[in-house]
């Protein structure tokens, strides 16, 4: 075996190695605490892996570099065309039917701020000057970064929504999502009615769980949002003594928390479910575990136009939640271009 061979061989098995090892790590972490961020990272990082390892196979196998070329090809395609344009779209949609606001926009934004990054790139071209280079692969490595962090929190997303499987439900908690006046929108709707097929299931055979309603009156609101969710289970034909009202919330973790303690001082004991929207199961999921409650947490449908800038808002909000170390790397990988380039 020629020193190449040995060389691409040891490769192999390096990537090997750190895909089995990220994917056994990932598994055990899931079994003992699903609800971790890191569970994401650790996903993406043994999906990273894996992909390396095949790049690092393809000379040895020629279909194999065909294919790894033809994705690599869409995969450039949609990152720097498809996608920039779709979330463009979507927050021109974002902009039209919902509230302007900052959160209802990351959509747009995040769609101008890809194309601005292709068009910069493609100007400058693959020999810049050092200055040039070295802010091109600053702003790379940090794009890059925001990239992976996505990809690990979406793909994870969807997969935690499909392990979260409750059963001998005591109580029901939802969150609310902000009202029209006194109405419920359908977002919020969509939470209460995943709420009520989950407490007609548990009632079979007997009494149902107690649903807890949490939300105080935010700006434009005429009433609290556990008094608006309240009257619409009410409507649906759930009996008023199995719901509970917390009109004190103001923010995704106050839901929880506030109604916990509801929950603990009625002296109700059991297994807490809480029924927010799909994009937002993860986030709740972690703030749960952040605040030491044993809550499960299942997802209710979602309109497709609007999932692309929540998605986006609950990736700052868990970015947010370790704000040190995403900071940190953020340093790191802006800086060390500068170093390289200088040095």
């Amino acid at each position: 075996m020629t020193a190449p061979d040995r060389q691409e061989a040891g490769v192999g098995v390096l990537f090997t190695v750190t895909t089995a090892v990220a994917f056994a790590v990932f598994l055990v972490r899931v079994g003992r605490e699903p609800r971790r961020l890191g569970n994401a990272v650790w996903l993406g990082v043994a999906i990273l892996s894996a992909v390396l390892l095949l790049i690092a196979l393809a000379d040895r196998v020629p279909w194999l570099g065909l294919a790894l070329r033809i994705a690599t090809g869409v995969l450039v395609v949609a990152v720097s065309v498809v996608l920039p344009v779709a979330l463009i779209v979507n927050g021109v949609l974002m902009w039209q039917r919902e509230r302007r606001r900052l959160a209802n926009l990351l959509s747009l934004l995040a769609g101008l701020g890809l194309a601005g990054c292709v068009a910069v790139f493609t100007v400058i071209g693959p020999h810049p000057g050092r200055w040039v280079g070295a802010a091109a692969a600053s702003v790379g490595l940090v794009v890059a970064y925001v990239v992976f962090l996505a990809l690990c929190l979406l793909g994870y997303a969807l997969l935690y929504g499909r392990l979260t499987r409750p059963r001998r439900v005591a109580a029901i908690v939802v969150p609310g999502a902000g009202l029209r006046g006194e109405a419920v929108p359908p977002l919020l709707a969509s939470r209460l009615d995943a709420a009520l097929r989950l407490y007609r299931r548990a009632a079979r055979g007997g009494r149902g769980p107690v649903l807890v309603v949490s939300g105080a009156s935010g700006p434009g609101e005429s009433t609290t949002e556990a008094a608006a969710m309240r009257a619409h289970l009410l409507d649906a034909g759930v009996p008023a003594d199995r719901v509970l009202l917390e009109e004190e919330a103001l923010t995704t973790e106050d839901n929880l928390r506030l109604s916990a303690d509801l929950l603990t001082q009625r002296g109700l004991r059991g297994r807490i479910v809480a029924v927010t929207n799909n994009y937002h199961v993860f986030r709740t999921a972690v703030i749960a575990r952040r605040r030491h409650l044993d809550m499960a947490v299942v997802g209710a449908p979602t309109a497709m136009y609007f999932l692309p800038s929540a998605f986006l808002r609950e990736l700052v909000a868990l970015l947010a939640h370790y704000r040190r170390t995403n900071v940190a790397a953020l340093v790191v990988l802006a800086i060390a271009p500068w170093v390289v380039a200088f040095s």
